[in-house]
């Protein structure tokens, strides 16, 4: 299982091989450090935990600092400010694997891993809308527009009968809160690696604005 964290950049254009355009998003992925390694002997399952983006040491807590072995003296892991070497970092994920043993603490991971050819799943926020109605939140058509109707027009019309049911039925699409919510976009190709600046571009668009936090690991389906 391969794994990066990032920061989407924006999207651009790209041409491939045979001069086709294709439209592209440009992630700022690493460098990420392992921060923790999970074996089946120790956690009862293998995982790797992934570090990144640079934050004020301050800003953490002290939970947090003893985690990354930031503290001074700890009498539980004396050794493992030493041993791990990462800086504060802002974000942390974990990545199952079946090689857990193959990871130290404080390794750095870089879009290296991956190469272009490669389809990744990308796993982010989408752009929060607000509060929204049904025609923006669901694609609603909205009532006529005629005969007296003056306030209809972005209406969701009847939610229920009166007789019968007698109630609204639970998961009817009405209107609430639209975005903000986990999206995982797959199968997305990798079109452009930039080790030099930990820059990955993939085919198509990912979800989030920019300068939002993403996942991108191994395609589950590819």
């Amino acid at each position: 299982m391969k794994g990066l964290l990032g920061i989407k950049v924006g999207m651009t254009q790209v041409f491939d091989e045979n001069g086709v355009v294709m439209p592209a998003t440009v992630i700022q992925a690493g460098p990420c450090y392992v921060t923790q390694v999970k074996t089946q002997a120790t956690d009862g399952y293998d995982a790797i935990q992934v570090g990144f983006g640079a934050v004020k040491e301050k800003s953490l807590t002290k939970g947090q600092k003893g985690h990354l072995g930031l503290l001074q003296s700890d009498k539980k892991h004396p050794q493992r400010k030493e041993d791990i070497g990462v800086s504060a970092v802002r974000y942390l994920r974990e990545f199952r694997t079946k090689n857990a043993s193959e990871y130290q603490l404080g390794q750095e991971l870089t879009v290296e891993q991956f190469a272009p050819g490669e389809h990744v799943d990308v796993v982010g926020k989408t752009k929060g809308r607000g509060f929204a109605g049904v025609v923006k939140r669901y694609g609603f058509g909205g009532g006529i527009k005629t005969h007296g109707q003056s306030d209809r027009h972005r209406a969701p019309g009847s939610i229920g009968a009166t007789s019968g049911t007698a109630h609204v039925f639970k998961g009817k699409k009405m209107p609430g809160r639209m975005g903000n919510e986990r999206f995982t976009a797959q199968n997305l190709e990798v079109v452009q690696i930039d080790s030099e600046q930990n820059l990955i571009a993939v085919k198509g668009s990912v979800p989030g604005s920019k300068g939002s936090f993403v996942v991108i690991r191994d395609a589950a389906k590819g």
